[in-house]
């Protein structure tokens, strides 16, 4: 029975800062160290052990997933990386402090740009120092394939074809996948697999650090209910990340 394992990264430096990061590339915190190596020991201690691995080419997910396998005497797996799993491209809001960018802009427009559907915040521009403009990691990619600015729908309509092509083929051939990735990216997966419709995804989140476990059948259908290894943590880290932004 194909099993799929979604860990979304530990805490990174600007999650700490809370800073928009989207494809900013930072490196984890102690915090996100600490939880990452917290995943990997699940792992080991509920007998869920990957036989592959896959990641963004985000520094933060790299980082968690070598941790957590690490941990979990697993770090000899095989491992893919494809910006198709990076988080969402927030656009302008890239740098930006989300109490600041809250304050500055209001309630309904903050909640429209991080937790709307389909509607993208501003794209960024290509002098920002928080562009990816010219980065050697999408050096083979297509220049116009690459987002100036997402929202959730467009993660998912890049990140899916990759779930589909790339790692079914794993979950078919009866291997457990992890995929060590971004709130967004991993909650437009999360979409895809439970059929939750564009208006409750919204109130989906998805905490740092804590092994959520997908039991698949033929189809790639869930078999049972999605549930975290660690559920009394993983309740208390969605609620940490549906508070951010209100802090200071």
């Amino acid at each position: 029975m194909p099993k799929l394992i979604l860990i979304r990264h530990g805490q990174s430096e600007w999650n700490e800062k809370n800073l928009f990061t989207g494809w900013v590339d930072v490196k984890l915190s102690a915090v996100g160290e600490k939880e990452a190596a917290r995943a990997g020991q699940l792992l080991k201690e509920k007998k869920v052990y990957p036989d592959v691995l896959y990641t963004s080419k985000l520094t933060r997910a790299i980082q968690t997933a070598n941790i957590a396998l690490a941990n979990a005497d697993r770090l000899w797996i095989p491992v893919e990386r494809s910006w198709r799993l990076n988080e969402r491209h927030y656009g302008a809001l890239q740098g930006k402090d989300k109490a600041e960018t809250l304050e500055k802009y209001g309630e309904e427009k903050f909640t429209t740009w991080r937790r709307s559907f389909d509607i993208p915040p501003p794209e960024i521009e290509a002098d920002s120092p928080y562009s990816q403009k010219g980065d050697e990691r999408y050096s083979d990619v297509d220049p116009n394939v690459l987002p100036q600015t997402e929202s959730l729908a467009l993660v998912i309509d890049r990140m899916l074809p990759y779930w589909q092509d790339v790692i079914a083929r794993d979950l078919l051939a009866g291997k457990t996948v992890l995929v060590t990735a971004h709130g967004n990216s991993l909650r437009g997966l999360v979409k895809h697999l439970e059929g939750i419709s564009d208006a409750d995804i919204a109130k989906l989140n998805i905490p740092t650090g804590i092994p959520l476990v997908f039991e698949l059948d033929d189809n790639l259908k869930p078999t049972k209910p999605s549930y975290y290894l660690d559920p009394e943590a993983a309740a208390a880290g969605a609620a940490a990340v549906a508070a951010q932004g209100k802090k200071k």
